[in-house]
């Protein structure tokens, strides 16, 4: 053969997630795809204008995250961190420290504390003192409730009564009935009236930032989980920051974006044209290219465990509540119908089984009414199952969506909320196996650390930070987390076509690591290097 090829990786272990070809020594890379794989460095004698020997790394195929919150991840690492700290003192000394850089009356953001951490939610009026008396924004690490200071709340109009909080969500008050500052679910978009929108190019930088660290992590493709509109969104121009930082060359992983449910709008046109919900020029899931594309539209139905929010039948095991959904039942029973019947692909956010009851109804529903073969619907978390639903799942095709990481983060926390005789249900992954579904890799980033390698990690071993085995029977070898992903992500996402597995004619998105996780003790999964990231042929992180 003549002509050279693009890039030719040898001395490699590689590992493709192709089932007909499972192992290969050198793959071959021109025009962005994979060309071929050998069982010998030699190669068929091939030459590469880029030439790699991996010195015995293994190589497989590009990590994806079926669930993450890209622009959010970004945006927090600019604000003040408050993730694993111990202490309330400690959260006021570090709010004091930033708002003494700032001008009176500047916004002073801070993200991911942990109440169970700190053993409470910080006090409204130390964070007055603190802050100097600018407004303060904390975002919990569950992005479930916020926490704000008086100032803040006085901007949102709740020390004066003209809020108006919308359906799901809840201002917390204390026993004299004075606002804590603590608002939860859809009460967060009070918030979003005064901070948002994000400048675009804000927003960005934002995505570079944290594409940077994905890339990092091994990661070349990630779905975002929510933009647009809602609590969740942070301007209704936030498609476009995505694509001006692919543009620009700064986003060095794949994105496939979930527009949240608050962003469609009814679509003139024909009566006899089906797409009559959605985004102006009738656009959904799949509009776009490989590396930014719509996916499903975003919906809550629920809450979060560690919050106490997510809707159960029974009540938490440390606080007499039920939870609540996010908004009247058929409310949310027609938006997904009409989304489904507009061709859109549905992401039910439901963590409670109470939630995840009425998903599975609407779902059944929305197939019967319009038949769609591939429509894939996922429940994202799915985070308490009876064996009941896990069945149903499986006979409806309904994708669950878990981040095992949480198991090891907020795990204990989780298992207080639930105790002993639901725990077992909690972020199952084998018992979703065996009912014949796929169970995709995802994060949750930044409500969790969202390197894969410590999501595989968690898969396989399950275990709390406080030591805690969490369904032990829910646990996967080492080579199915790797094809959660892998494989499974880019099968959720409709482009198992196109990625997931090394096999000729696929992107050719590849991470080579210091050690191969499918068979080194379990351990030391997440510690092991990410020594570089390719995306399309074309080195993302490292310098090998």
């Amino acid at each position: 053969m003549s002509f050279e090829l693009d890039l030719l990786v040898r001395n490699a272990s590689i590992l493709t997630m192709d089932e007909n070809r499972p192992r290969a020594r050198a793959l071959a890379v021109h025009h962005g795809l994979v060309f071929n794989l050998f069982d010998d460095d030699h190669a068929d004698g091939l030459r590469g204008r880029t030439e790699i020997d991996a010195q015995g790394a293994t190589l497989v195929p590009g990590f994806g995250d079926a669930h993450n919150h890209m622009a959010g991840f970004g945006l927090g690492l600019a604000a003040v961190d408050l993730s694993g700290l111990t202490a309330l003192a400690e959260v006021y000394a570090r709010i004091a420290e930033r708002a003494a850089t700032l001008p009176d009356g500047a916004f002073v953001l801070g993200t991911g504390y942990d109440d169970a951490a700190l053993g409470g939610h910080p006090d409204r009026y130390e964070l007055d003192r603190a802050a100097g008396g600018r407004p303060v924004w904390l975002g919990h690490r569950s992005a479930h409730v916020c926490l704000v200071n008086s100032p803040m709340l006085a901007l949102l109009g709740v020390l004066d009564g003209t809020a108006v909080v919308p359906a799901g969500g809840v201002v917390v008050t204390d026993d004299a009935g004075q606002p804590t500052g603590l608002l939860e679910e859809q009460a967060q978009q009070l918030v979003g009236a005064v901070l948002r929108p994000v400048p675009l190019e804000m927003l960005a930088g934002a995505l570079t930032r944290a594409s940077a660290v994905y890339a990092a992590e091994g990661l070349t493709h990630v779905t975002e989980c929510g933009i647009g509109a809602g609590w969740i969104g942070h301007s209704p121009l936030e498609l476009a920051a995505y694509q001006r930082a692919a543009d620009a060359g700064e986003l060095r992983v794949r994105v496939q974006v979930m527009p949240s449910m608050d962003a469609l709008h009814a679509v003139a046109g024909s009566v006899e044209d089906p797409h009559r919900r959605g985004l102006d020029l009738g656009l959904r899931t799949g509009f776009g290219d490989d590396r930014v594309r719509l996916g499903p539209v975003k919906i809550f139905m629920d809450g979060s465990l560690t919050a106490r929010t997510a809707a159960m039948h029974e009540v938490f095991c440390d606080r007499h509540s039920h939870g609540y959904l996010q908004d009247d039942p058929e409310v949310l029973r027609a938006n997904v119908l009409n989304a489904h019947a507009s061709g859109w692909r549905i992401a039910a956010h439901a963590i409670g089984d109470r939630a995840i009851d009425l998903i599975l109804d609407t779902f059944e529903e929305a197939q019967k009414l319009h038949p769609r073969p591939d429509a894939r619907p996922r429940i994202e978390h799915a985070a308490v199952t009876s064996p009941e639903q896990v069945t149903r799942m499986g006979a409806l095709g309904v994708t669950p969506v878990p981040q095992a990481r949480f198991l090891y983060e907020i795990g204990d926390s989780m298992a207080a909320a639930v105790g002993p005789d639901r725990v077992d249900r909690v972020y199952r992954h084998a018992s979703f196996l065996r009912a014949g579904l796929r169970v995709p890799g995802s994060s949750d980033r930044p409500v969790a650390a969202g390197a894969p390698l410590l999501g595989i990690q968690s898969m396989v071993r399950r275990i709390s930070s406080g030591g805690t085995v969490i369904g032990p029977d829910e646990r996967v070898d080492a080579l199915t987390a790797l094809r959660a992903y892998t494989l499974d992500t880019a099968w959720i996402a409709g482009e198992e076509h196109r990625r997931g597995s090394l096999t000729p004619g696929k992107l050719a998105d590849f991470v080579l690591l210091g050690d191969d996780i499918t068979t080194i003790d379990p351990d030391r999964i997440g510690d092991t290097q990410v020594i570089a990231t390719y995306l399309g042929g074309t080195r993302t992180h490292g310098t090998l």
